[in-house]
């Protein structure tokens, strides 16, 4: 190498270096109480050496962009294309922008809780399946922070396995015991303070899937009813590896049979990487010596064979004779109008039968799902005069009913949330711990204290798919404009209408309804109230 092929294979490794680090992703999430850092994908060296005004923003919520320097905080350090936060935490989420010249690039950050009772955060695990005896590789790095390292453990399931190492890692063959959570915790100082990084992997040991033992679909012998003269088409479908082979044998004693054709074979490949493999023997004009033959389809691997039969029958051409027809076409009829009336019938009564079953089986759905309560009431919180009955009715009728009578679990966020605390990370939170959203709607209900529950609530319904909607009209709402339009796209809500002279009994319609949408409970009802609620008109 020359001396002027030098600094052009210096200036390649350091864009290398300074490049392999960013921040391409636009949607990021992180966990309070770690270093941080955005990091401007387009920067080569050159713009690191010039003295472009390079400047960073943050805006959040309502709040215009805001400038970011040292100044702002002393958690912050720019470093020109590099923005670090020592640490991260909750009150950094938000939109960070960096700016340089004509080049921008943007960024929205979401700060998450740490999980106080675990080594790691749920929310921010890598998930990887492996193959018992394939390949098992786990690597502990940072190359962003690798010279502030001081040193890094790896832990499986929150206890220690390797230690005091830079970058400890596992290489072997996958076993059935390797699977669990890994956690790799990079310990660094800076600024005289010792700060970790975690990163966490989800392994799961699944059974070696390479091959399987071949087998014909279907019965091993099968008689077929045929008519001479006619076609017949024999197929013989197998599940099988990619180099088993299929094929049909019959008897040839007096040469080949031109009206036998082996069709071309037919194969795809299924979910599981296995393939599904379909072979079909025509016969055509059918005669009186393709009848009682064997036609055997064999699959054939190194393991072994696996055979299955056909044998061509004669058709039995007699007529049924009249009365016998007639007696049929009756029954079947009897038989149909029985299944229509209760088909119809059931569909009448659907929810009472789901409520009896449900008491039978003594069925609950709430014992394995890990949530805290069985529904979120989302209402109008300004309790003026006008909303007075509607206000009773959340957090004074609603809780008499499915708490003391039925057994279950409200989450109410004026009577269970004490005070104080990050009104949108508990609302958040609550949610995600409810198996339902029950919306007492009004005229009045878009109002901003609910709007975050509501939006809250379907995207638990539609992205997470972790919760059904249950919509009460307590009062007649004839337009549904003011309610997001994503609401349309849920199969699971179902608007259920309080009347207040219909719906006092607990053996109401509106109850039973209620009943039917709440998750299955085997808890015994209470019987120390009144069967009938005390009067609520409606307004």
């Amino acid at each position: 190498m020359n001396c002027r092929e030098l600094p052009l294979t210096l200036w390649v490794l350091i864009f290398v270096s300074t490049t392999e680090s960013c921040t391409s992703r636009p949607h990021i999430t992180v966990v309070e109480g770690e270093p941080f850092y955005l990091k401007y994908c387009s920067c080569s060296p050159a713009h690191e050496i010039e003295t472009t005004t390079k400047n960073w923003y943050k805006s959040s919520g309502s709040q215009e962009r805001v400038e970011l320097n040292p100044r702002s905080s002393s958690r912050i350090a720019l470093h020109g294309c590099v923005l670090e936060f020592w640490p991260v935490e909750l009150n950094d989420t938000g939109s960070y922008s960096f700016q340089m010249a004509n080049y921008t690039q943007k960024w929205k950050l979401n700060v998450i809780r740490r999980n106080k009772h675990s080594c790691f955060t749920e929310r921010q695990v890598t998930s990887k399946t492996v193959e018992v005896k394939k390949f098992l590789q786990i690597t502990c790095e940072n190359s962003y922070y690798q010279t502030l390292v001081n040193s890094t453990s790896l832990y499986k399931n929150c206890k220690k396995l390797l230690e005091n190492n830079k970058n400890p890692m596992i290489k072997k063959n996958a076993e059935l015991e390797d699977q669990g959570y890994y956690s790799c915790v990079h310990f660094l100082h800076h600024n005289g303070k010792l700060f970790n990084i975690t990163k966490t992997f989800n392994i799961t040991i699944v059974e070696d899937r390479s091959n399987i033992v071949p087998v014909l679909l279907g019965p091993k012998l099968n008689h077929v009813a045929v008519e001479l003269g006619k076609d017949v088409r024999l197929n013989c479908s197998a599940l099988l590896n990619e180099e088993d082979v299929v094929y049909w044998m019959f008897g040839e004693e007096n040469g080949s049979d031109p009206n036998i054709h082996e069709e071309k074979e037919i194969r795809i490949m299924t979910s599981e990487g296995k393939w599904h493999a379909s072979k079909v023997l025509r016969i055509e004009n059918i005669g009186e010596n393709n009848l009682n033959v064997l036609y055997n389809c064999t699959v054939a691997s190194t393991g072994g064979t696996d055979t299955k039969s056909f044998i061509l029958v004669r058709k039995d051409m007699a007529d049924i004779p009249g009365h016998v027809f007639t007696k049929g076409m009756i029954i079947a009829v009897l038989i149909l109008v029985a299944v229509v009336c209760l088909v119809t019938v059931c569909i009448i009564y659907r929810v009472d039968l789901v409520l009896f079953y449900r008491h039978l089986m003594r069925r609950d759905e709430t014992l394995t799902d890990g949530k805290t309560y069985d529904a979120f009431v989302s209402y109008l919180k300004e309790c003026r005069p006008e909303n007075g009955e509607e206000h009773t009715f959340a957090v004074e009728i609603l809780p008499r009913v499915l708490e003391k009578h039925f057994g279950y679990k409200l989450c109410i966020f004026e009577r269970d949330v004490v005070p104080g605390g990050a009104v949108v990370d508990e609302i958040h939170s609550l949610i995600e711990k409810s198996r339902r959203l029950i919306i007492v709607l009004s005229k009045s209900y878009m109002s901003n204290e609910v709007r975050y529950e509501l939006e809250s609530g379907l995207h638990e319904a539609l992205v997470e798919r972790k919760i059904k909607v249950i919509l009460i009209e307590f009062t007649p709402v004839t337009d549904f404009t003011f309610l997001p339009q994503s609401l349309k796209l849920l199969k699971s809500h179902r608007v259920l209408k309080w009347k207040a002279d219909k719906s006092l009994s607990y053996n109401s319609r509106f109850w039973k309804n209620l009943l039917y949408l709440m998750p299955a409970k085997a808890v015994k009802p209470g019987r120390d109230e009144s069967e009938v609620l005390p009067v609520l008109s409606e307004s």
